[in-house]
């Protein structure tokens, strides 16, 4: 006997998930997953503040960035939600009219969770190699590891991968460097990290 085909999820399938969920469409699945936890949430935050002022602001560095939190991506067929996207300033001039945006960012930052792992390591990051992204980083805060990979013929290449007490200067932001562990407020420097 035959196997039903499965439905692919549609947008009004993504609409019809309550709120405090974080819904996607990956490779035609509805995808939803609980709102980040505080460690996830100030490590976000975190990252956003080194970058901002330098690279979108050019306060003390290169600027010509737009950076933003969570944004609503059309990438063809998939809907996704980085936890950080960034397009260089003369490839998304106008700000966009709808709640999504269907121009791929130049950097994504996806910051690792027990419930994204999975998503962000695989589909997703097929995803936006197949967009063409530029720069992905993979931000794990319960470790307290930073690996930034660039696009380079249509595989990503690993350019490095910063730990706990070491400096962040991967690109395409290397322009400025900042601690790590600067992305981990409530975390003493000299102790291991702690289970979220």
């Amino acid at each position: 006997m035959a196997e039903a085909a499965l439905r692919r999820a549609t947008y009004a399938d993504l609409e019809a998930v309550p709120e405090p969920l974080v819904a996607e469409i990956i490779d035609g699945v509805l995808e939803a997953h609980p709102r980040p936890r505080p460690r996830h949430a100030m490590a976000a935050h975190e990252l956003s503040s080194e970058l901002g002022p330098p690279f979108g602001r050019g306060r003390g560095g290169p600027g010509g960035w737009i950076f933003m939190t969570e944004p609503e991506l059309h990438l063809g067929p998939h809907v996704v939600v980085p936890d950080l996207a960034g397009w260089r300033r003369e490839r998304l001039a106008v700000e966009p009219e709808t709640a999504f945006i269907e121009t791929s960012p130049d950097w994504v930052c996806e910051i690792l969770s027990p419930s994204t792992a999975r998503l962000d390591r695989g589909p997703k990051r097929r995803i936006y190699a197949e967009a063409g992204i530029g720069h992905l980083w993979l931000l794990d805060p319960t470790d307290g590891v930073l690996e930034g990979f660039a696009l380079t013929g249509g595989r990503w290449l690993l350019l490095g991968t910063v730990q706990r007490g070491e400096v962040v200067a991967l690109p395409p932001f290397d322009a400025i460097s900042f601690p790590l562990d600067d992305l981990f407020p409530f975390d003493d420097p000299a102790a291991p990290p702690t289970e979220t």
